[in-house]
């Protein structure tokens, strides 16, 4: 593995180990926003989903209810302390959850048909390879929320930010990089109270 990816490793570990375990009475109103984030991807009885970058799960039992008992919910996130903190949450009866980067899968090619990926983009070292690798694992006409409970704009002002013309998540730039992994962006919302960049999957 590359000294690089090693690296990134480590850092979102020491970040977010430490945080897991209070992550959810940090954001305690944000499971609706979830749930309507989930609700977009228009996943059937039978899918098979991977939430990206999962975190403590919140989106986990919005997936497991739109694909039903026969579908397939997979939770993939790097760090070990937001995967313990899910299952206490009880969130682990709702999906099958792994210790794996988001951007190195391990499932086989078009294995999914759909990812939901929640505040995740834009953290990745590579976002260009983290779309290519999830095109690999979804069907073609699958398809991949890019989401967030709270828009660009909000999300800035939290941090202290400004919103700048090379933000990765604005339409103009997020569409062509989408398009060179294999996505079609099919929906786009920047408001207050959410993000969401729906794509379905070319070929």
């Amino acid at each position: 593995m590359p000294h690089g990816e090693n690296r990134y490793r480590q850092e979102v570990r020491e970040f977010f180990g430490p945080r897991a375990a209070h992550w959810d009475t940090r954001f305690p109103d944000d499971c609706p926003a979830y749930a309507a984030g989930v609700a977009a991807l228009e996943l059937r009885p039978g899918d098979r989903v991977l939430d990206a970058g999962c975190g403590t799960g919140r989106a986990l039992p919005a997936l497991r209810s739109a694909v039903g008992a026969h579908g397939i919910v997979l939770g993939a996130d790097l760090t070990p302390e937001m995967l313990d903190a899910a299952a206490g949450a009880g969130r682990d009866v709702s999906a099958s959850l792994l210790l794996a980067d988001a951007s190195r899968l391990p499932v086989g090619d078009a294995a999914l048909d759909a990812v939901f990926a929640a505040g995740l983009i834009s953290h990745v070292p590579a976002p260009a390879d983290s779309l290519a690798e999830w095109a690999r694992a979804v069907r073609p006409g699958g398809r991949l929320a890019l989401f967030h409970p709270v828009g660009r704009a909000v999300l800035a002002a939290r941090k202290g930010r400004a919103l700048t013309p090379d933000d990765l998540r604005a339409e103009p730039n997020l569409r062509p990089l989408l398009a060179a992994a294999g996505w079609e962006l099919a929906r786009y919302a920047d408001e207050d109270d959410r993000y969401l960049a729906l794509a379905v999957r070319q070929g």
